[in-house]
Parts: structure tokens; sequence; C-alpha cells
């Protein structure tokens, strides 16, 4: 028997499946003007195998049907002012609020692929030594192939070894909330908040797991200035979270070439070219 939070779950020794669902866990999910999607991730929440879940929304400012859409379902809404947002706070003011130990993170355009999405990112939490679980991202129809490729290659098919190369991602991620509450998320970072903080905790002697079969999808629907200034933000706090990194025009160029290359040889072989 696992505890997690103030419940229980029981798991099957030989297999590790849980079979019992009354485990409690909070999901936090941030949102600005998300009324196209928030309403299929809630409803993916609602469907999920795990009943007993707390579901906070921090809002920034939404303009739009966001808060009516969310008001339909069960949910805690903390707004704040979008001049006072930033990722790492929006996260902090969230965590400060749940109310279980283990915390899932979506993205307000993410919805589960599956109903045990939940299940699969509170398992590998059985082992204490691990800190943080990040799950499988893929596209819909619509998501254009280049990014397709890059999910691919950044949450792939088979189990990975977290070594020095630290990776995560918040929009498909759990977390302890007590070692939240010994190391919080960087409030003035402008992106990357969450390989900041698996950088952290790793340094303290936490795991982090990657969870192949607890998929969602992400669906970006970005502008060009939208997509360039994410781009701008998580450059300028890449640099800060290492300093001593150095990426030059030669390696902006290489990369640059090498992945239009890639892609095109993929969508070529995919029979893709021309979608």
């Amino acid at each position: 028997v696992v505890r997690l939070g103030n419940n229980y779950g029981l798991f099957v020794t030989n297999s590790l499946k849980l079979i019992m669902t009354d485990i409690s866990c909070t999901v936090l999910i941030r949102c600005f003007n998300e009324e196209k999607f928030i309403g299929k991730l809630l409803t993916g929440i609602m469907k999920q195998t795990i009943k007993s879940v707390e579901i906070i929304i921090v809002d920034s400012g939404s303009t739009d049907a966001t808060l009516s859409i969310a008001a339909q379902f069960p949910v805690k809404i903390l707004p704040i002012k979008s001049e006072d947002f930033s990722f790492g706070r929006a996260l902090n003011i969230g965590c400060r609020a749940a109310s279980n130990e283990i915390i899932v993170f979506a993205s307000a355009h993410v919805y589960p692929k599956y109903n045990d999405w939940l299940e699969k990112m509170i398992n590998p939490f059985k082992k204490k030594e691990v800190g943080l679980v990040y799950g499988k991202q893929r596209g819909n129809e619509f998501t254009k192939y280049s990014e397709q490729q890059i999910f691919k290659k950044w949450f792939p098919n088979s189990d990975q070894i977290i070594g020095n190369n630290i990776f995560c991602n918040n929009a498909n991620a759990s977390i302890r909330k007590s070692i939240w509450a010994e190391i919080p998320y960087d409030e003035e970072l402008t992106g990357l908040e969450d390989i900041d903080w698996a950088k952290k905790i790793t340094r303290k002697g936490y795991e982090i797991i990657y969870e192949k079969d607890a998929g969602i999808i992400h669906i970006h629907d970005e502008k060009y200035s939208q997509i360039k200034n994410r781009y701008k933000r998580e450059a300028i706090a890449f640099k800060i979270i290492y300093p001593g990194e150095n990426f030059s025009l030669f390696n902006f160029v290489w990369m640059f070439l090498s992945n239009t290359i890639s892609d095109y040889y993929h969508s070529i072989s995919d029979g893709k070219l021309f979608y």
C-alpha cells in the first residue's frame, strides 16, 4: 500500500499497476485566454480513473470565455493581475493553495489521451527518491510537421535515462509539494522555470522520471510573433540558468540547417512533404 497525501492506493506488487483509484492529487493549470481548449482539458480530467482530484486554475487576466467555461467544472480559480504574472509566480501561487502532496501540472492547451493519464503521472512517486515526473506529448492533426518531430525527439516512445542532460516540461509534469515547499519556483525567470527547478532538485538528490505512457495532446495555436517572443524569453532564461553555456551564430546556423534537412528527409520518408 502506498500513501500519497491523505489517501491510499493499492499496487499489485508484481506489475506495480495501480488498481485502486482513491488517491488524491491536485491538477494545477495556468491559463490566459484559453477558451478554445480549457473545456476539453477539464472534461478529460473529469473522466480520469482517479476521482479524488482537486483542480486549481491560476488565471492571469483572461478576457475571453475561459473563466465562464471553467466555472462549469468543480475548479478553484485563483486570479492574478497580468502585470504580476511570471511563470514561476503562477506556479508558486497554485502550489501554495494545493491541498495534496502530489501536484500535476497541465498546460491549458493540452488534453489527456487516455483516462489513466493521472495514474501514470502519479505511479512513479511510490519511490521516495522521485521528485519530478514528466510525460509524453504529441500534437494533433493540425500540428505543424516540424513540431511533431520535436515532440518525438523530446518525448520518445521509449524509456529515458535522465543523467546530466536535465530535462522536463511543465505542460505535462508532476511534483511533490513537500519538495516545492523547500525549493519554490524562481519567479524572476522569463521562462524555463521547469528546467531550473529540475536542475535544483537533482542537486538535492531527487530523481526525475520520464513516463512515456502518460500522454497528452499539446496544441500550439501561436502566431509567428508569439513564437518569436517565446524563444526570446527562453533564451534569456537559459543564459541565467546555464551562465557558462555559449550559443554562437555558427551554432544557430548549424542547428537551423541540420533541423531543416532532417525535417525534409523525414517528411519525404513519411510521405508528408506537401502536407
